[in-house]
């Protein structure tokens, strides 16, 4: 048994919660500050993330073997620091190590020297900067906010008004990166890090789009499936595959950041892209994924907890890769109306019980809260994940939108076709909410 303090409120602490359930181990866990979802599961403690004092009287308190940071916010905010100085173990990089995260041009700094293969990127400081940049690039145009956007700084366009529009907004919190467009398929990939040797979890895909056919505004991510079968058919396997990510990009970045005295002990999140040069870096992130988290986790053999200690103890040297299921899963993010401009939130949410009951489903909660009359709200853009796991990605899909049928939420949106270019069946999903008033 192992004592274990996480720390967030969102679907993906809720996921890593429901793994660590799922062992045969009886853990003892607590969430900070958690959600009407995770406070089902385990007990939570009312306090902010981001607040490093409260977060190590509560661990102290508690007297936890190991703490496991969820958002990147408290990373960036130098929570893991704060832990670590108590003598607790973090699984989380600290704030040195999180501005491959917190900072764009960190991040391609770090990329540069390490050998990794990117895109090309300038950075603005100007809005006549980011100008120049986009006609010395040309058409399809990206634009990032150099820092934390919570999955929303980004841009890639055809238009150049739109991404000026978007440079000049993100130039008021802080610089951006002009980067050249990259053609093919994402792929997000997990790496575990002890600061010196890394291990890779199983690859997932998300679906960063608002609407279908991957149209509308980017979001934090509207839903995401794993393994990728067509892995295969481009490397000859899954394993071949990580295999070349580890040897080009995960571990070149981590001996690097190990080199400049800022070790990095956690989750690097590797964003990908497939292209027809080969495997190149979108970006990193420095912590578990949302919504890949919620596919990759339910597929996970090997018990969690001994992954994110040996991580956090610098103990990964030597050890097997993980194990993972061969089943499809995927997730699908029900959000409010107007996500993600102006959701509107604290709207009644039912219907959870009957689809959480459904064989192979379970649901993630995002932005969950219990009213003061005992109804539960919505009280985010993004609510929760609706998780399904078949025996193959038609089989999953059926099941996670009959899920969806079941829950009601006035105004809800979804994408209907998370996993369909891998489901090979033919199906078409409808939409269960079409006719609802």
């Amino acid at each position: 048994m192992v004592k274990i303090l996480v720390l967030g409120s969102g679907a993906r602490e809720h996921a890593i919660i429901t793994a660590l359930l799922s062992e045969d181990s009886d853990h003892d866990i607590t969430c900070a500050p958690g959600n009407a979802g995770i406070a089902n599961d385990v007990p939570c403690v009312a306090i902010s993330a981001t607040d490093a004092g409260a977060a190590v009287n509560l661990a102290v308190g508690l007297d936890v073997d190991l703490v496991v940071i969820g958002p990147e916010a408290p990373l960036v905010a130098g929570v893991g620091d704060a832990v670590r100085e108590a003598g607790i173990p973090v699984f989380g990089p600290d704030q040195d190590a999180a501005a491959l995260e917190g900072s764009k041009t960190f991040a391609k700094r770090i990329m540069n020297a390490a050998g990794v293969p990117t895109g090309r990127a300038i950075r603005a400081t100007t809005l006549l900067d980011a100008e120049t940049a986009l006609d010395d690039f040309g058409a399809p145009y990206v634009v990032k906010a150099d820092g934390l956007a919570a999955g929303k700084g980004v841009i890639v366009t055809s238009g150049r008004d739109a991404a000026v529009d978007h440079a000049s907004y993100w130039l008021a919190h802080g610089d951006v990166l002009v980067e050249e467009f990259l053609d093919g398929e994402e792929v997000s990939l997990f790496v575990l890090s002890d600061g010196h040797d890394v291990l890779p979890l199983s690859p997932a895909q998300d679906f960063k789009r608002l609407g279908n056919n991957d149209e509308g505004p980017n979001t934090g991510g509207m839903g995401a499936y794993s393994p990728l079968p067509w892995l295969d058919a481009q490397f000859g396997s899954e394993h071949a595959f990580v295999s070349e990510c580890l040897e080009n990009i995960a571990l070149p970045v981590v001996r690097q950041l190990e080199s400049e005295g800022t070790p990095f002990i956690g989750l690097l999140y590797c964003g990908l892209i497939v292209t027809k040069a080969g495997i190149r870096v979108i970006e990193f992130n420095a912590r578990f994924g949302d919504p890949e988290t919620q596919v990759v986790l339910p597929r996970l053999v090997t018990p969690l907890s001994e992954l994110l200690y040996a991580a956090a103890t610098g103990d990964l040297a030597g050890r097997e890769r993980p194990e993972f299921s061969p089943d499809a899963t995927i997730t699908v993010v029900l959000a409010s109306e107007k996500y993600p401009d102006t959701p509107i939130t604290g709207r009644p949410l039912g219907g959870l019980e009957k689809a959480n009951a459904l064989e192979g489903v379970h649901l993630a909660h995002a932005a969950t809260e219990v009213g003061p009359e005992g109804v539960l709200l919505a009280t985010g853009g993004r609510v929760l994940s609706v998780v399904a796991t078949g025996t193959d990605f038609a089989h999953a899909r059926t099941r996670a939108y009959a899920a969806l049928g079941e829950i009601w939420l006035e105004g809800g949106q979804f994408r209907t076709d998370i996993a369909a270019k891998v489901d090979t069946s033919g199906q078409v999903i409808a939409d269960p909410w079409a006719g609802r008033s």
